[in-house]
């Protein structure tokens, strides 16, 4: 193998790999904190953004608010929601602090091979984030309000008044599962690269797979159907996304293997 195929042709003594992995997580550590401290600074910006799609369904109607019952219940979710912020906007500098970590030790073709499954996690999360926003979030909501009654003859009004807090959790826990959820392709992709799984062992564990979407998106989602519906259909679609990378891959590396074998024959002649 020819040395410039190697990532780090020096071997460097442990210590100096323990040293530099405390810098590349200092670097991390660093980053997360300013981005906490400028999130902070906009916690409000963000939290109108995060209780924007309740504003629009209930946009003109009178008395409708958010809640605390707390002290330091509006101070403490200004705090969660700026941590919550900073950690989806440093991510990006800690996986690429990972990538320099690792990317000295790795062939030149397994950095071509990881580099664009690193590349895709941050996108992937981000439109699972997106589809739950702007999709499922609406859908949920107008679900929830469904419930409302109004007060009348002898029938006391039922009204919704969440509070901030919960309201908060609930979408960044729903924001959270469904970036994590996106990220199956990739999980399967790099999966079947090693040979951990194959696409015929996909294929053959398709029902169960289908019913782990429904299971993990009942337990992840607020307990409505409409939610754990939109987060299962995309788990189960991006799971036959997986299976047709995974065969793509094999057929590739087959091809590979074929191309080889001619070459490898003239040079033992």
């Amino acid at each position: 193998m020819a040395p410039s195929e190697l990532g780090n042709e020096n071997k460097m003594p442990l210590l100096d790999h323990l040293i530099e992995l405390r810098q590349r997580l200092l670097y991390s550590f660093i980053a997360m904190i300013v981005a906490f401290f400028i999130c902070y600074a906009l916690a409000g910006h963000i939290y109108n953004f995060l209780v924007q799609p309740l504003s629009d369904i209930t946009e003109g109607q009178a008395g409708r608010r958010m809640i605390f019952t707390a002290l330091h219940e509006a101070f403490f979710t200004q705090i969660k929601v700026a941590f919550f912020a900073a950690m989806c906007i440093s991510f990006p500098i800690f996986a690429t602090q990972l990538w320099r970590f690792i990317a000295p030790g790795l062939y030149k073709q397994e950095k071509k091979a990881f580099l664009p499954f690193l590349l895709a996690t941050p996108a992937l999360f981000a439109l699972g984030a997106s589809v739950v926003y702007y999709l499922v979030i609406p859908l949920a909501w107008r679900f929830f309000l469904s419930f409302e009654q109004p007060g009348g003859d002898g029938v006391l009004p039922m009204e919704l008044e969440p509070k901030v807090d919960q309201y908060l959790s609930l979408v960044m826990r729903l924001i959270f599962a469904f970036g994590i959820c996106f990220e199956l392709p990739i999980l399967i992709i790099l999966l079947s690269k090693v040979g951990i799984v194959s696409s015929t062992g996909l294929k053959a564990k398709r029902k169960y797979a289908i019913l782990i979407a429904f299971v993990v998106a009942a337990v992840i989602t607020p307990p409505d159907v409409i939610s754990q519906i939109m987060l299962a259909i995309p788990i189960i679609l991006l799971y036959e996304i997986s299976i047709l990378c995974a065969d793509f891959m094999e057929k590739r590396r087959e091809k590979n293997v074929s191309d080889d074998e001619p070459d490898a024959g003239t040079e033992t002649s």
